[in-house]
This record gives C-alpha cells, sequence and structure tokens, in this order.
C-alpha cells in the first residue's frame, strides 16, 4: 500500500477544518493531516482529494493522533465493521467527519448480525458499523445506519460524538459501555432502532449503561420511534448529564414482532439486576407520546436531579422517581395516563406543587421534530410550554 501522503496544516489553515464536518469552535480540531476518503476511490490512493482512498478502515489504520479522516459524499457498505482501537490526545484528537458537509451515509447492511437471528449474539468486536475501543475521538457530521448497533464505544473516554444520525439498526443507534468516561454526545438524531434477535427488548436511540465513568453529557439529542428506550441508563453507576433533549414514539412495535418486549419510556434513568444508585441529572428536556414512561427511574435508588422537563401525553407514567431520593424543580407532567409516582422524592415549584388549570401554549411538535438549525441544534418553538408559568417546564 502506498504510505498515505500528509497534508500538513498551519494554525491559520487549521480552521479551515471547521468546513470538513462542521466542527463547532468548542470542538475544533488542532492542525494536522486530512485524509479523503470517497466511494471510487482506491485504498492503493495517497487519500487526496484527487486520489481519495476507498475504505474508512484504511483511512483509520493510516492516521495519526491530530489527523481529520473526511469522507466525500456516498454511502459506503462495509462488510467487515470499521475498528477504532487507538487513542488520540487532548492536543491531537481524531476526526471522522464528512467533507465539507457533504452527506456521508455508512451502510452496516452488508455486515454480519444484521440481524442476528433470535435469541442470537454478538460477538463485542461486531458491535457497531463504527467499533470503538479508543479515546479522544471525533465523530461528526455522519449518517450510520442499518448495522449491529449504529455506533458501540466501550472502554472509551474523551470522545466527541456532534451532530450523528444513527438510524434503522438492528440495535441501539449509540452505544456506550463499560468504563466509559468524559463523552459528550450532541445534537444526536437516533431513531428507527430495533432489535429483532430479542423481540425489541434492547434496541434504544441511546445507551450508555452496564458500566460507570464520569462526566459523561448529552445535549440536544432526539431520540424517536425506536423499538426499546429513546435514552437507556441501565446500570450506568456514575451521574450522566442530560440536557435540552427530546424522546418521543418509543416502544411502538412499528415491525411485527411476535412476541414484543419494547420497554417505551422516553427516559429511563438507571435500574439493573441490583438497583444500584446513580445520580443522573436531567436539564431542560422533553418527553412526549411514548408508549410508557416518560422519565422514570426504573428502581434507581440514586440522588437524581430533574431541573425544568416536561412529560406530556406518555402512555403510562410522566415522571417517575418513586424508587429514587430524587430531588424535581420547576418539571411539568400533564396528560399522561399517570402523571407522577413520587415516594419519597421530594421538589418544588412543578405542576403538581402549584395545582390548578394547565393550558399548552403549543401542542403541535413540527418545529422540534423537524429539521434542525444549521448549527445543529433543536429549532426553537412553544411546544409544550404552559401559558402564564414561565418558570415551569422545559424550553427548547
Amino acid at each position: 500500500m502506498v504510505k498515505a501522503q500528509r497534508w500538513l496544516f498551519s494554525g491559520a489553515v487549521a480552521g479551515a477544518l471547521v468546513a470538513f464536518g462542521g466542527i463547532a469552535p468548542a470542538s475544533a480540531a488542532p492542525a494536522g493531516s486530512v485524509l479523503i476518503v470517497a466511494p471510487g476511490g482506491a485504498d492503493t490512493n495517497p487519500g487526496t482529494v484527487e486520489a481519495p482512498l476507498a475504505s474508512i478502515q484504511a483511512a483509520v489504520d493510516l492516521a495519526q493522533p491530530g489527523d481529520t479522516i473526511a469522507l466525500r459524499a456516498g454511502t459506503y457498505a462495509p462488510v467487515r465493521n470499521i475498528r477504532i482501537m487507538k487513542d488520540g490526545t487532548a492536543e491531537t484528537p481524531y476526526t471522522l467527519t464528512s467533507y465539507r458537509r457533504e452527506k456521508a451515509v455508512i451502510d452496516g447492511e452488508e455486515l454480519p448480525h444484521t440481524p442476528a437471528p433470535l435469541n442470537g449474539s454478538i460477538p463485542n468486536l461486531e458491535r457497531g458499523v463504527l467499533h470503538i475501543e479508543a479515546d479522544f475521538w471525533r465523530v461528526v457530521n455522519l449518517e450510520i445506519i442499518n448495522g449491529p448497533y449504529g455506533i458501540f464505544c466501550r472502554d472509551c473516554n474523551d470522545n466527541v460524538f456532534d451532530r450523528l444520525i444513527t438510524r434503522d439498526n438492528y440495535e441501539s443507534g449509540l452505544h456506550i459501555q463499560a468504563a466509559s468516561a468524559r463523552n459528550q454526545v450532541i445534537n444526536l438524531d437516533a431513531y428507527g432502532n430495533r432489535d429483532p434477535r430479542k423481540n425489541g427488548e434492547s434496541a434504544d436511540g441511546l445507551a450508555i449503561k452496564e458500566g460507570s465513568g464520569e462526566g459523561n453529557v448529552v445535549r440536544g439529542a432526539r431520540l424517536w420511534n425506536n423499538v426499546d428506550d429513546g435514552f437507556d441508563a441501565w446500570e450506568f453507576l456514575s451521574p450522566i448529564v442530560i440536557e435540552d433533549s427530546v424522546a418521543w414514539g418509543n416502544g411502538v412495535d412499528r415491525w411485527g414482532f411476535p412476541d414484543f418486549a419494547g420497554d417505551g419510556n422516553g427516559f429511563k434513568l438507571g435500574g439493573g439486576d441490583e438497583d444500584l444508585p446513580a445520580a443522573h441529572v436531567v436539564r431542560n428536556s422533553i418527553a412526549f407520546d411514548n408508549a410508557k414512561g416518560g422519565f422514570i427511574d426504573n428502581a434507581n435508588p440514586g440522588a437524581m436531579v430533574l431541573d425544568r422537563n416536561t412529560a406530556w401525553r406518555n402512555g403510562g407514567t410522566g415522571i417517575d422517581v418513586q424508587d429514587s431520593q430524587s430531588t424535581l424543580t420547576g418539571n411539568l407532567a400533564l396528560a399522561n395516563a399517570t402523571d407522577l409516582l413520587l415516594g419519597a422524592s421530594t421538589g418544588t415549584g412543578n405542576s403538581w406543587d402549584i395545582g390548578g388549570t394547565w393550558e399548552l401554549v403549543c401542542t403541535d411538535p413540527a418545529v422540534i421534530t423537524g429539521p434542525r438549525a444549521p448549527n445543529g441544534t433543536i429549532r426553537h418553538s412553544p411546544f409544550l410550554r404552559p401559558r402564564g408559568n414561565p418558570a415551569v417546564g422545559a424550553r427548547l
């Protein structure tokens, strides 16, 4: 294989990397080399715009800390999943992104386990179209579909997942597990993920589960029409912060599974075989039209914080913190089958504390569920804002 030509950028040119994937200034990569990948390329090429590589794995293998891998528009259909197993550093992270915001789709339909058989298992290394066991990677502005998990990140730290779409995978869209800390999930769209091998029991939009690690943050996620839950923190024992996010339509059998087992919660905040405590924080987020719960502790006994969230029209309990020691401030629960199960949890300024009749300014989700703003954030709308009570409920 010809050694890839390395494009070295000065500090002045490094700012141009923003154009490759629209990387936000807060996560802009430092100067480094750029390897170009394109459909119709060749892995014997040097990885330039004129002579791109063909496979993402070849670029991953060639890249050095600080490099950017930029994918040209098109669909990439690997027959072996892409394995990222080497670390960057805080000063020289790796970046995997689209080239100048072109639409790059990684389709895992040709991978093994798409889908795995009923009650089948997926070996660890074959989980995920992108399988990541590495630190200091930025994955930006890509669409990942039809895989045995979209992204599976295990024992991974200090990674940024920014403006991704993970849809129609045969397990969770984005799954972070084991000893994993300080990962950021920003402006994720995860939808339509399902798991025929478990009849819907485990495929979530976003799962941070079965592990521990401080400093994981979810911000601006939209998680909808997944077979199990929108967000799942099952047996993750360190605090996760979730902000400015929305979950809807989860837990509905859209695939005709014979013994449907999907849970159908918007935000499942823990739980496990031993029900160990985890002090998760959820702020300014909305759960609506989920088959069952909106925000549930799932028997997590920890001291969670729920601040300025809205649960509306869920098929089960809007806010269920009866098994935890949570503190709730300024939350709104309205039109759910059961609005609240409080238990020993406490709080102030919530809709149930204030009482009375609640009128919503807008119940049309078209803006919040429609196209994102150019910077990747959820567009602002008055959806589910209570009239005359500006201190209660989410504001997105």
